[in-house]
């Protein structure tokens, strides 16, 4: 399976950091892209300075029928539909699209680094992709989701919220 992890910080013309999302989705879903499963929404601190704006993540599964580069590619073009602009590491953003997970594929390219390097110190990633699949090993580490939020830091285990609130949509 493929998993992706999207956020967003700032609200754009489209509408607040949670509509950034949803609008997303639906710029996403293609030909060759079908979204299978979606977490709720959860909200956590900017890092690595907490003083911006929080952000607002959720967790997908994703059916694509393309490569990790293809669907890199279709992630750029959603984040440029959605006026994110690129600027330095950390940044407050509209959007944020990351592959956490490509089918197992471990890949370490200028391009592309599978399964997404951090995801193992993420709150933000392992939370909600704990609710959609509460099995997944890490391809590299061969670690359960379970441990690796257990592995976590009491403050990060502590410093995100689920949001009541989900995402709807016709799946």
């Amino acid at each position: 399976m493929i998993y992706l992890s999207i956020g967003s910080n700032l609200n754009s013309k489209f509408g607040d950091r949670f509509e950034n999302i949803r609008r997303s989705l639906k710029l996403l879903e293609n030909k060759k892209l079908k979204i299978l499963k979606v977490s709720r929404f959860y909200e956590t601190p900017s890092y690595p300075n907490k003083k911006l704006p929080k952000f607002i993540n959720i967790a997908v599964k994703i059916d694509f029928l393309g490569s990790p580069i293809e669907l890199l590619k279709l992630m750029n073009l959603v984040e440029k539909k959605m006026d994110r602009v690129v600027t330095l590491n950390n940044e407050p953003r509209t959007l944020d699209i990351d592959i956490i997970d490509f089918k197992s594929m471990i890949t370490n390219t200028k391009l592309l680094t599978l399964p997404h390097p951090r995801t193992h110190e993420r709150n933000f990633v392992l939370m909600p992709l704990y609710e959609i699949c509460p099995d997944w090993k890490h391809p590299v580490n061969n670690l359960k989701i379970d441990i690796l939020i257990k592995n976590l830091t009491p403050t990060k285990r502590n410093e995100i919220t689920r949001i009541k609130e989900s995402v709807i949509l016709e799946l």
